[in-house]
């Protein structure tokens, strides 16, 4: 008997992967019912990163304020990051890029809070871009290559977007510390992680309220690519998820 699920005709009863043996009577229901099953199994390292994705955004206003609380703010920005490359993991040839970054990543947060450096600082961030770019570019493979559109499908292309938003703020972050006021808040430099993630989510959406603006020109080059990414990514994820779902519904 093989890994698969294996549907025996000409018998009188089904086969499946997990020793189970459902009578001929049961049918195709028992057969639908066993993959939707195997499907919201498959989705849920997705939407566990879905959801960390969310309260890592959604907490930064509240808990970057103080030290204490942005440590707090570190440890909740780290759930991401493992759950990512648990499902990076999934991917065999990514894995171990991520662990990498994310081992640089860590390194240079402790190096950053025991010795406070700019120069520390960029380089954090700079590792956690990296990471959050190379966990895009494996889940939009993954989806890419994927033969069906499912509920994994649907969270991983929800979870790609997110992270390009990330992966600009930090982008941004990195400039920030390397040449200070290269990017502006009203009259004055942004220097909190809740703008800059403020500032790279309203870019990647192409809403722009022009109430943080860009000074100098590799900050204005990068700005106008994440509109450019955001306005791609969700073409071509559209288009990849309907000619999927169109060959799914003619086979």
């Amino acid at each position: 008997m093989t890994a698969t699920n294996k549907l025996v005709s000409g018998t009188s009863m089904h086969v499946l992967n997990v020793g189970q043996k459902i009578p001929h009577h049961c049918g195709r229901v028992c057969v639908v019912e066993v993959f939707s099953l195997n499907a919201q199994v498959q989705s849920r390292p997705d939407l566990l990163l879905l959801l960390s994705l969310l309260a890592a955004i959604l907490l930064t206003p509240v808990l970057n304020q103080d030290n204490w609380r942005r440590l707090v703010l570190v440890a909740v920005t780290f759930i991401p990051i493992v759950l990512s490359t648990v499902r990076l993991s999934q991917i065999k040839r990514w894995v171990w890029p991520s662990v990498l970054l994310a081992l640089g990543n860590a390194v240079f947060v402790v190096a950053g809070n025991t010795f406070p450096s700019p120069t520390l600082t960029g380089v954090r961030w700079a590792f956690l871009a990296a990471f959050f770019g190379l966990t895009a570019a494996g889940l939009f493979s993954y989806l890419r290559n994927s033969r069906s559109v499912a509920q994994a499908e649907l969270y991983t292309a929800v979870n790609i977007y997110l992270l390009l938003g990330l992966l600009w703020a930090a982008i941004y972050l990195a400039i920030d510390a390397f040449s200070p006021g290269s990017i502006q808040v009203g009259n004055r430099s942004a220097d909190r992680q809740t703008e800059l993630l403020y500032f790279s989510l309203i870019t990647l959406s192409t809403v722009g309220y022009g109430d943080i603006v860009p000074l100098s020109g590799m900050a204005r080059i990068l700005t106008a690519l994440e509109g450019v990414t955001g306005v791609l990514y969700i073409a071509t994820t559209v288009a990849v998820l309907v000619g999927r779902f169109r060959s799914e519904s003619w086979e």
